[in-house]
């Protein structure tokens, strides 16, 4: 046991002397982190979506409805031609385009009861699908406005029903009901406009709720609600991208300390292999957690994130995952012939569990089939554990699976590497 906790001590000795490395695995992380955290944050949210309207028709509708998405906060609208605007669109500088076709102000109204439906052209930037599902959203908002507004005024109602008697797609009964429903409307308006100075109401029809957007947020301390912070997942997932990349960093050590020779005296030495390989596991779960808990205590400290879930759960997950990363590196070390050809290899595979552990961006934007295949990588679980231990503010029980998780894959990756390592060269 002894000699155990002397090959520990050696190897953390020698790891932490190295000061410049030793600093760069602590900063780059943070840098990085800090820099999506602030980028996804909920203080940098995009002030309006840019995008252009073509209006082909040049009606007092359309005027209109331009007016409107031009006045609405959540885009910045140019009008502008159509070449233009296309030009702009594919160089990235505009979200989409809508074309307001031509003949939109004469059919609009009719189409809401049965006719020919004009048809709005929407190009788009395809790196912008979301942009385009919130212009959609408002499009059809602002022509539902505007269009009702212009058909159940009084001249709006005398051409739908010219338009509703002279429609020949529609039943005879159909058509009736529909000319006795704007005689009626026609009535109402006539009586309130000479009850009171005021005509027509002029908002038109509109959507029949409001909405009221609340945060689910977790509650702190003194039970109130503690602000979502974007930096607790950038923390997250940064961390566990350069705690791996530094188990690489072991295991090529040890495929150096083969080439020096020095692995052959380790060998000569009175030393078991347990002796030999649970101390090189032991000090690279130790440094990663040292590492790890460093750069959390800077998150906490400098970018105000919170263990707002269970302290012991994010305990268990940091040491789970420093001894995935141990294990992790004694795999790499095992199966790799020479630092250079390993060093590629092993940084590929780590970019690789990186990008779909959702280390990167968050694994719920992933298409359906991705989000289930990330599950097959240990970083997704350790990811989403940190997460829930940090913002999401889950209890103990949330972090037992992914722990469980992350010892399975350990233990494989150990089994593994046992089996492949070479003693003898």
């Amino acid at each position: 046991m002894q000699a155990l906790i002397a090959l520990v001590r050696a190897e953390i000795k020698l790891h932490f002397s190295n000061r410049r490395a030793v600093l760069m695995s602590i900063v780059a992380p943070i840098l990085i982190a800090a820099f999506f955290g602030s980028l996804f944050g909920s203080g940098s949210k995009m002030a309006g979506i840019p995008i252009a309207v073509v209006d082909l028709d040049d009606s007092p509708l359309t005027r209109s409805v331009v007016a409107a998405l031009r006045a609405e906060p959540s885009l910045k609208t140019l009008v502008t031609d159509e070449a233009d605007a296309l030009a702009q669109v594919r160089a990235g500088k505009l979200r989409a385009v809508t074309v307001l076709p031509r003949g939109l102000g004469e059919r609009a109204g009719g189409a809401m009861f049965g006719g020919a439906k004009p048809e709005i052209t929407l190009h788009y930037d395809p790196s912008q699908t979301s942009a385009l599902a919130v212009v959609r959203g408002l499009l059809a908002q602002t022509l539902m406005q505007e269009v009702s507004r212009a058909t159940f005024s009084t001249a709006g109602l005398e051409k739908m029903q010219r338009q509703v008697r002279d429609a020949t797609g529609l039943l005879a009964g159909h058509r009736d009901d529909l000319v006795k429903m704007f005689d009626a409307i026609g009535k109402v308006q006539h009586a309130d406009a000479a009850a009171s100075a005021a005509s027509v109401p002029q908002a038109g029809l509109s959507l029949p709720y409001t909405t009221r957007e609340i945060e689910a947020l977790q509650s702190g301390s003194n039970a109130a609600p503690v602000a979502y912070n974007s930096y607790a997942h950038s923390f997250a997932g940064m961390g566990v991208q350069f705690i791996l990349m530094s188990g690489v960093e072991l295991a090529l050590g040890l495929l150096l300390m083969r080439r020096l020779g020095l692995w052959k005296r380790l060998r000569a030495a009175p030393l078991s292999r347990s002796q030999l390989l649970g101390s090189r596991v032991a000090a690279s779960a130790l440094i990663s957690l040292i590492v790890f808990a460093i750069i959390y205590a800077v998150a906490i400290v400098a970018f105000g994130v919170r263990v707002q879930g269970s302290p012991a759960g994010f305990a268990l997950v940091l040491a789970c995952f420093s001894l995935l990363t141990a294990s992790f590196g004694l795999l790499v070390a095992a199966l790799g012939r020479t630092p250079e050809a390993t060093r590629g290899l092993a940084i590929l595979a780590t970019l690789l569990m990186v990008m779909l552990g959702g280390a990167w961006v968050p694994a719920f934007i992933f298409p359906e089939w991705l989000q289930t295949l990330s599950l097959a990588v240990p970083t997704r679980w350790a990811v989403d554990a940190l997460d829930a231990m940090t913002w999401r503010g889950q209890p103990f029980a949330a972090a037992l699976l992914p722990s469980a998780v992350l010892l399975g894959f350990s233990a494989l990756f150990t089994a593994v590497a046992i089996w492949r390592f070479r003693w003898e060269e």
